[in-house]
């Protein structure tokens, strides 16, 4: 049996940054951090894009918004002083026809209410911006938009901890018993608990009967290389559906200056998809093609029509005809190999059966749970870990 003051399920950016917030406040408390892979952030934290957004996707009244600017500064800062790795490419974000001009717009009033620094500019500007982008009339142009290596981030922060805070690596958390997690290894008595599990934070939500609506629904996103670095100057997206919490396929330029296309956001059959050999749950899969059966029929957020253009991004040839649009000249014999594919953990609210567009905390006894923590939470880790650790604080006594 250990014995801890804080237990945190969950060593990718959310835990991570949650665990460095408590070791600032907290420097006489045991905290320990227990994760079930052999690595921090081997999940979505070291799986995605490696963009620090900016902030103007999201609507001012949103979690998205109050973080995303803030933790964009703070993750620039970060990387700065601690010699890490960061790309300040900016990104431009293109219209393919009239019809995406109302997106543009909307995007540029979202990033003004949120303090984005986002310039609207037209077509001869953005060829002096990003000479191979395209766009009808508008575009947006985010000079704070970057790119860093996520997993190199994670583990600098995790390297970076005082003596009070332990990482225990290949511990899954199975059970609960009051205030005792059981995990594969051992026991742990805890004071108080954060989860921040990402695809599995549902499923330790309801041992603290917290967040029953909720339900986890897994995409999958599909990268894939582009062999000549010199393609493109900043990244290139598209304008996004605002009604569902996916940015589409677009152009990303790496940390190392790589482009890549993606990602997808296909509809995965188990949590952990990565493949179709690995990690298979066949309980998660029969309770995964239900809902996805149930949201196929209803339609719920045009859930068909998604699933159908998503799936048919497997297709290597659909996938780049996909990305071509952007852009005045690609050479489609210049993709290279797919990429490390990631899961993204997107919360279904299984009363309404709508995708849930902003991040979720919730309070429980002796526990706070973060629920939903898609994109953009890598970029708002370190403000978002406050807020997390601010809101558990009034739930220390109940």
């Amino acid at each position: 049996m250990l014995e801890t003051d804080f237990l945190i399920v969950g060593a990718g950016i959310v835990g991570l940054g949650i665990g460095r917030e408590l070791a600032r406040q907290y420097h006489e408390s045991k905290i320990i951090i227990i994760e079930k892979e052999n690595m921090a952030a081997f999940h979505a934290s070291g799986r995605n894009s490696g963009v620090v957004h900016a902030g103007f996707y999201y609507h001012s009244s949103s979690l998205k918004a109050k973080f995303t600017v803030a933790g964009n500064k703070a993750l620039t800062q970060y990387c700065m002083e601690n010699g890490l790795k960061i790309n300040p490419c900016g990104k431009v974000v293109v219209a393919k026809n009239e019809d995406e001009l109302s997106g543009i717009y909307e995007l540029k009033r979202r990033g003004d209410e949120n303090g984005v620094d986002l310039q609207l500019i037209d077509e001869k500007e953005l060829s002096e911006i990003e000479p191979n982008a395209k766009t009808f009339e508008k575009a947006l142009f985010s000079p704070t938009t970057s790119s860093v290596n996520p997993k190199e981030v994670c583990q600098h922060i995790a390297a970076g901890y005082p003596p009070n805070v332990h990482i225990l690596f290949n511990r899954e958390f199975l059970k609960l018993n009051d205030r005792i997690a059981i995990t594969n290894k051992e026991k742990i008595k805890f004071q108080y608990l954060y989860n921040a599990s990402g695809l599995y934070a549902d499923r330790i939500a309801h041992f603290f009967d917290v967040g029953k609506e909720f339900t986890l629904l897994p995409f999958k996103g599909i990268y894939l290389a582009y062999n000549d670095n010199n393609l493109l100057k900043r990244h290139v997206y598209p304008v996004p559906n605002l009604k569902n919490p996916f940015l589409g396929v677009h152009f990303t330029k790496t940390v190392d200056h790589h482009v890549k296309i993606g990602p997808t956001a296909i509809p995965a059959f188990w949590r952990e998809n990565y493949d179709f050999k690995n990690r298979f749950r066949g309980n998660e899969f029969l309770e995964i093609i239900a809902w996805q059966a149930r949201l196929f029929w209803n339609n719920n957020f045009n859930f068909r029509s998604l699933a159908f253009t998503e799936a048919r991004k497997y297709s290597r040839k659909y996938f780049i005809r996909e990305s071509a649009n952007l852009l005045k000249h690609l050479d489609v014999n210049n993709f290279g190999d797919y990429l490390t594919p990631g899961i993204r953990a997107q919360l279904l609210n299984k009363l309404t059966g709508e995708l849930v567009m902003d991040f979720v905390v919730e309070n429980g006894k002796n526990s706070t749970h973060v629920l939903n923590s898609v994109s953009p939470a890598f970029t708002t880790g370190f403000p978002f870990a406050e807020f997390i650790v601010t809101e558990s604080e009034k739930n220390f006594s109940v």
